[in-house]
């Protein structure tokens, strides 16, 4: 980090950090730009980066000690920032509280409280509202909007004072302040104070965020180093392989019996202009699904891990009981958890096989995979289903795979019915599929049509002369029924 260089260009520092091994160097926002500099960072290998403006050097040292951290993990020895635990935040609102004589909460930007202080009954009904369901109450959320609180706070790097409602349960005054990384708002600080605030106070609240926006970023970004480091290792225990064994042992199932749980929302129609913000914002509520999902896989067992792995969230629940209670047991578990989360996102939960141990997790999870994708391709109101539950509809998918990976397409009978139908505007390929859904029965088939049962009789009589096909023959029969279901709706067909 090029903090407060001076008499040295960025191409000589490029060149001296390239001989010494660095891989980036970072510098304040606008960085040079030019040939020379170019060029440097060309011969060099050294990647240059720019500080964006408003954050310092202090927050981009904290989040780096965070990511590069990954290896540490479990090391003896506490971080410390500011002379506090690093992402100790109620340790942090204590400190605060103490400095502003007044009790503090911190919260994100969605109003949540992320730690408190002591002294909170000084306050009024409102704070211990918020503090026991450690979220403002929407009302009050609400006011602060409407009277532009949050548009005040969030463009101001001053604190903010609130006056009281004209209602008993806010009745003391807040002092709030936001908290920056750069330009992004983390959260914000709020105190009761009874009384203005002095300029030493305020300053001190002015400092106090300046520190709370570190512990904030260690925080979160050692959270995200946990979340990799926990999704590493169950992926590598999932795929199986050489490495499956030492995964285990460090999610703490090694000789455990176990269940996997795959996790996914359905698939999305693609929007007509997507966006980054978009795309940021989907990527967040899988990953808030996930968390979720783990959070009650661990209130059903302790050991259960779970992590997000591309858009699919895994969880491996050890077995508690008989092994042929395993998948029962687990469809229990996710019912749970759809009946938790209701129906805002419709998520899919698919079951794999129980696994004696950790060598067959590896074939569950290939299970749970196999019944999700038969919930994501049949769509419907069904949301969890096991792989013991779908096996065939998991065949019949693959077989589609198959034949769309060699290129082929209908021929024979059902070839002569599409070529018809294109030429005539007739449906007999749709006839057909209603017949044999409904097994031959022409009253149940003609009203799946919408047409009388004679008119029915009639297509059939003439798709039997178009494709030349025996409806008396088992084996016809099952052969158009399987192409059917393999082919999608629109084809290419080949001469017959």
């Amino acid at each position: 980090m090029a903090v407060g260089v001076q008499g040295l260009t960025t191409a000589s520092l490029l060149a001296g950090l390239g001989a010494a091994g660095a891989a980036a160097l970072v510098v304040r926002a606008p960085a040079p730009a030019g040939p020379r500099v170019a060029q440097a960072a060309q011969r060099s290998g050294v990647s240059l980066l720019a500080l964006t403006r408003g954050a310092s050097w202090a927050q981009l040292a904290a989040l780096l000690r965070s990511l590069l951290a990954e290896g540490d993990i479990g090391e003896a020895g506490v971080q410390t920032l500011g002379g506090l635990p690093s992402g100790d935040l109620f340790a942090l609102a204590n400190a605060v509280a103490a400095l502003l004589d007044a009790p503090v909460t911190i919260e994100d930007r969605s109003s949540r409280v992320l730690a408190f202080s002591g002294r909170q009954e000084e306050a009024d009904p409102s704070r211990v509202e918020t503090i026991l369901g450690r979220q403002v109450p929407e009302r009050f959320t609400r006011m602060l909007e409407d009277r532009g609180v949050f548009r005040e706070l969030y463009r101001s790097d001053q604190p903010v004072q609130i006056a009281p409602a004209a209602t008993d349960e806010f009745s003391v005054p807040r002092f709030a302040i936001a908290v920056r990384a750069g330009d992004e708002i983390l959260g914000s600080i709020w105190a009761a104070v009874h009384g203005p605030l002095s300029a030493e106070r305020a300053q001190a609240l002015r400092d106090a965020a300046k520190l709370v926006a570190l512990h904030m970023l260690r925080q979160r970004a050692g959270a995200d180093v946990e979340r990799r480091l926990r999704a590493d290792l169950v992926g590598t225990t999932l795929e199986g392989g050489m490495g499956a064994a030492e995964a285990l042992a460090r999610l703490g199932l090694a000789d455990q019996a176990g269940v996997v749980l795959a996790l996914a929302a359905p698939d999305q129609p693609a929007p007509q202009s997507p966006s980054a913000a978009l795309h940021a914002r989907h990527t967040a509520e899988r990953q808030r699904l996930a968390d979720a999902f783990a959070m009650h896989l661990s209130s059903v067992h302790p050991r259960a891990a779970a992590a997000l792995i591309g858009d699919v969230a895994y969880g491996i629940l050890p077995v508690m009981g008989r092994l042929a209670d395993a998948e029962e047991q687990a469809a229990r578990v996710g019912f749970g958890f759809l009946r938790r989360v209701g129906d805002r996102q419709h998520p899919l939960v698919g079951i794999g096989p129980a696994a004696a141990n950790g060598n067959g997790l590896a074939r569950s999870r290939d299970g749970a995979d196999r019944a999700l994708r038969v919930l994501r391709a049949n769509g419907g109101t069904r949301q969890l289903a096991r792989m013991a539950d779908v096996h065939v509809e998991a065949l019949l998918l693959e077989l589609r795979d198959l034949a769309a990976q060699r290129g082929d397409a209908p021929t024979g009978p059902v070839a002569r019915l599409l070529v018809y139908d294109r030429q005539h505007g007739s449906q007999l390929v749709d006839t057909l599929r209603a017949w044999l859904n409904a097994f031959g029965d022409v009253t149940t088939a003609s009203e799946a049509m919408f047409v009388h049962q004679n008119t029915f009789r009639y297509r059939l009589r003439r798709l039997t002369e178009v494709g030349g096909i025996d409806l008396d023959n088992p084996d016809v029969r099952f052969a158009l029924m399987l192409q059917l279901r393999l082919a999608p709706r629109r084809l290419e067909v080949r001469d017959t």
